[in-house]
């Protein structure tokens, strides 16, 4: 969901305390406090927050909070909502807050240059993602994405953790837009 003027945390403290199943992707900067660097957890993309819940509870809580919105898709113009599948995997990489990950829109990441990977060692095992060259990367990454919303590249995995797997058969579109 999209929350307006940078009131992420705030949001995320109401859910807290009303038990509501929430995500915010954070990272660690480096900010200057009374002349002294600090490294403070802050979110990736300010406004963004992820919410598990069903839909009675969301109506309510947009009426409680006035600048929680809906994320809509663009093309589609229908709400955002990220299957659990995919939003775990999501969370398993960006829970690490690795400094080596890049978090990325969805227009800088073109999915038809890369093959679908699986990860069969580490902490990641089992997880998916797409391998691809990423911009201003100099090696090819796995990437993890929140399909309309976000992506985020792994830092650099050996081939030897990376199973390819076989390219699922696209149907052909029809004109209902189903696919």
């Amino acid at each position: 969901m999209y929350v307006s003027y940078r009131r992420e945390m705030k949001v995320k403290e109401i859910l807290d305390g009303k038990g509501i199943v929430n995500f915010i992707p954070m990272r660690y900067t480096i900010k200057v406090k009374n002349r002294r660097k600090v490294k403070e957890l802050t979110p990736v993309i300010h406004n963004l927050i992820f919410i598990c819940t069903t839909a009675t509870i969301i109506r309510q809580l947009k009426e409680e909070i006035p600048y929680l919105q809906y994320m809509t898709n663009q093309r589609l113009g229908e709400k955002i909502i990220v299957p659990d599948n995919q939003m775990r995997m999501f969370i398993a990489v960006t829970g690490t807050y690795d400094e080596q990950l890049i978090y990325l829109k969805q227009e800088e990441i073109n999915l038809k240059k890369g093959c679908r990977v699986r990860i069969k060692g580490g902490d990641l095992e089992g997880y998916e993602g797409i391998f691809m060259k990423v911009k201003g990367s100099r090696n090819r990454r796995v990437v993890v994405v929140v399909e309309g919303v976000i992506a985020v590249a792994m830092a650099t995995l050996p081939m030897e953790l990376i199973e390819v797997l076989p390219d699922k058969e696209v149907p052909a579109s029809s004109d209902s837009g189903e696919v």
